[in-house]
């Protein structure tokens, strides 16, 4: 028999984000689950490490990479109709948890657990606010690259992102902004070259 889960999750790379904007540099939800992925791995790291607050990065990344997975089936509503009443939030929220349903019934019986905990399960709501917080912080990165190409359609969403990201209540969310943002400013030349 044949399972269909990692053909549809291959199909993320075809569903568009940011559709309400003109894009310089379009982005899809593959190469944002990738580094939403990379980026919460950072804040776990960040949290153990630096903060010594017991956490698991790979797990945040692992819960990171499928965060967007109910959109291979619904795809990407636009934060502003997504967030713009608490009614559509929670309708589109019960569509996502439908399209994660069928998704999950798409692999063997026994695989379905460890990808149920993925998209639906403890691991999920556990690690929910380092998902979120690195989902934000991807945000922000891409309207950067995008104000840097000489795209003023992503100004306003540049600072309401930044003002939410600095609102925050994460230490590891400050710790990255202070670290790790400024050098999105920065071309190649400017980053310089990596040495033995």
């Amino acid at each position: 028999m044949s399972f269909h889960f990692f053909a549809y999750v291959s199909r993320m790379r075809y569903i568009g984000r940011w559709s309400l904007m003109r894009n310089a540099l379009p982005e899809n939800i593959q190469e944002h689950s990738h580094m939403v992925a990379v980026i919460a791995h950072a804040l776990g790291v960040i949290r153990r490490d630096v903060y010594g607050v017991p956490c698991d990065p790979n797990a945040a990344a692992a819960v990171a990479l499928y965060h967007d997975a109910s959109e291979i089936l619904t795809g990407d509503l636009p934060t502003p109709i997504k967030y713009h009443s608490r009614k559509i939030r929670e309708a589109y929220q019960r569509v996502e948890n439908l399209a994660c349903s069928k998704l999950l019934s798409t692999l063997p019986g026994k695989l379905r657990p460890a990808y149920e905990d993925l998209l639906l399960g403890e691991s999920a709501k556990e690690l929910h606010d380092l998902v979120k917080a690195a989902d934000k912080l991807s945000a922000y990165i891409k309207c950067v690259e995008e104000r840097k190409t000489g795209n003023n359609e992503f100004f306003s969403a540049e600072k309401q992102t930044r003002a939410a990201l600095e609102e925050s209540d994460m230490p590891e969310v400050r710790y990255f902004l202070e670290h790790f943002m400024p050098s999105f400013e920065l071309n190649l030349d400017e980053l310089g070259t990596i040495e033995d």
